[in-house]
């Protein structure tokens, strides 16, 4: 398979682009992804020698030297100044709901429900600080969504400084006679939890609490349970969130509102609609909570292929992927989270790629971009958002890499939300060009569009996705597909672990498409830009 697509399909590729960049088609079939170097680099990121690549951890430092290493190697110059690193400052916090003491009172009465924490809720500072004294006022807000371009508005006439608000996950619900209202079936960036945390600090909340169902999140209570008790990461500088985040069971919240004298399922109801309003509860968040901080250096790592280009090199394309993992955790026979297919896959798929872009350049300039603690909730990306290495108006395309095909060669390639912008008929005569086809877009139930690292590319206006596997197997069709979908009892576990046996053809299939469409991206004679509406494709007009 590797024959095929370094020969043929390359051919085929540098015949496309030649009909709109002549002079560079020879430089295009020359960048030739090759599997030895990418299985290489895969083997060695996800051994146990880097203990998981954890944030924070032993693993996390070796990995920043090992990637350093190799960009240099492979000829990439360093991104900022003369360094390959940018600092990314990160605060670890974990809950310590042994030595705090909040409670939920409800209904004016001073006995408060009795509460536990891990089992009926969850919650920890969002702006870092270690102790937080409360005393706050209840409010429910709806589904938090404040989207003046749907006409819609959960915070009408409320002052939220110095209240703790309660509030619904997920999108409102299509209706027949709005079958397409918040995208539908599928999920808006409005129904993540973490839009909801982000809206409730910009109104000046003191804290938010949101409301779990299987159903509205989309996972069960247990996930929240071993995410919330555990230390998490935020970013230390920058726009910081409320004092108190965290998550309620229905059941929790189905006794507050009845002591409250509320129907839950009543005020749901009315949160359908827009003419919902804020509702006082007549309950408060109150005593002390306390938990244990601590500051953290982690670092993205970014590597330069400069343009040939006089005028055009001062634009780039970035390629994306996490280095990070879950590192080492528990204390059972196999402590380590190795994450070979997320996401020492696309980190090796990366630097596999650097390698052959960094011997035939482009007309624009293209970075490499090894981005910290995606797993703690695209931290790196986003503090790369906040303090690009490139500017953001001049950044043509992010194609994002995160946990590749292990399994074989595909006739398509998943480009789910190339459509919002030019990228999408790019990556269709990319796709072409190979002899393969775009996957058909399918409803984004669990939102994956705002889940990895390219949205924080896309939320600062820069057109971007990440480029998934296909399914349509070449080879043993049934058995590839049972096998990719086994992985999914590896997902975050410590069974993650590179096999020798995988056939990474899929994998160089994949880095290669990535390649082609980022050269062509880089060749182009304007950079792509987003569909007419699309709310990020405003936020890139407004900064231009």
């Amino acid at each position: 398979m590797q024959k095929m697509i370094s020969t043929a399909i390359a051919s085929a590729l540098a015949t496309s682009l030649a009909l709109a960049v002549p002079a560079h088609a020879s430089a295009v079939a020359a960048a030739t992804v090759h599997e030895a170097p990418l299985r290489a680099h895969l083997q060695f990121l996800s051994s146990d020698v880097l203990e998981g690549r954890g944030t924070g951890q032993r693993g996390g430092d070796l990995t920043v030297a090992y990637l350093e290493a190799q960009a240099m190697a492979a000829g990439l110059k360093p991104a900022n100044g003369n360094s390959y690193r940018q600092s990314v400052k990160i605060a670890g916090v974990k809950a310590v709901p042994q030595d705090s003491k909040v409670v939920l009172e409800a209904g004016g009465q001073a006995q408060a429900l009795t509460l536990t924490f891990g089992k009926d809720w969850v919650w920890a500072p969002g702006d870092a600080k270690p102790v937080h004294a409360m005393d706050a006022e209840m409010v429910f807000v709806g589904y938090g969504i404040s989207a003046p371009e749907l006409g819609w508005d959960d915070y009408k006439g409320i002052d939220c400084k110095g209240k703790v608000l309660v509030m619904m996950v997920n999108d409102p619900m299509p209706t027949a006679a709005e079958p397409e209202r918040f995208g539908g079936k599928g999920l808006t960036y409005y129904g993540r939890w973490t839009y909801k945390f982000e809206e409730a600090a910009r109104h000046g909340a003191a804290g938010v609490l949101l409301i779990h169902t299987d159903a509205s999140a989309s996972y069960g209570w247990s996930v929240v349970q071993n995410s919330w008790t555990a230390e998490r990461f935020q970013l230390a500088a920058g726009n910081t969130g409320t004092g108190m985040q965290g998550w309620m069971t229905e059941a929790t919240a189905r006794a507050l509102f009845k002591a409250a004298g509320h129907d839950l399922d009543a005020l749901r109801a009315t949160a359908e609609t827009t003419q919902f309003k804020p509702v006082a509860l007549g309950a408060r968040v109150k005593g002390e909570a306390r938990a244990e901080v601590r500051l953290v250096e982690q670092f993205n790592v970014a590597g330069i292929v400069p343009g040939t280009d006089p005028k055009l090199k001062d634009e780039v394309v970035i390629y994306s992927a996490h280095w990070d993992h879950l590192g080492k955790q528990g204390s059972g026979a196999d402590t380590i989270y190795n994450g070979a297919v997320d996401n020492a896959s696309g980190s090796a798929g990366l630097l596999a790629m650097a390698q052959e872009a960094a011997k035939a350049p482009a007309r624009r300039s293209q970075m490499f971009l090894w981005v910290a603690a995606e797993e703690q909730g695209l931290l790196g990306s986003a503090a790369y958002a906040a303090s690009p290495l490139w500017p953001a108006n001049k950044t043509a395309a992010n194609l994002n890499l995160d946990s590749m095909n292990f399994v074989g060669a595909t006739r398509d390639i998943g480009t789910q939300g190339s459509e919002r912008t030019e990228l999408g008929a790019m990556a269709e005569a990319t796709a072409k060009a190979m002899g393969m086809k775009v996957a058909k877009p399918a409803p984004d139930l669990s939102g994956g569009y705002f889940r990895s690292d390219h949205f924080s590319f896309a939320k600062a206006g820069i057109p971007a996705f990440s480029i998934e596997g296909g399914h349509e197997y070449v080879q043993r069709s049934e058995a590839s597909a049972a096998m990719a979908k086994a992985y999914q009892a590896r997902y975050h576990q410590v069974t993650d672990e590179y096999d020798a046996s995988w056939d990474l053809s899929g994998m160089v299939q994949q880095a290669q498409f990535t390649l082609n469409l980022g050269r062509m991206i880089a060749n182009a004679p304007k950079m792509p830009a987003w569909k007419a509406g699309d709310a990020f494709g405003k936020v890139r007009a407004g900064g231009m």
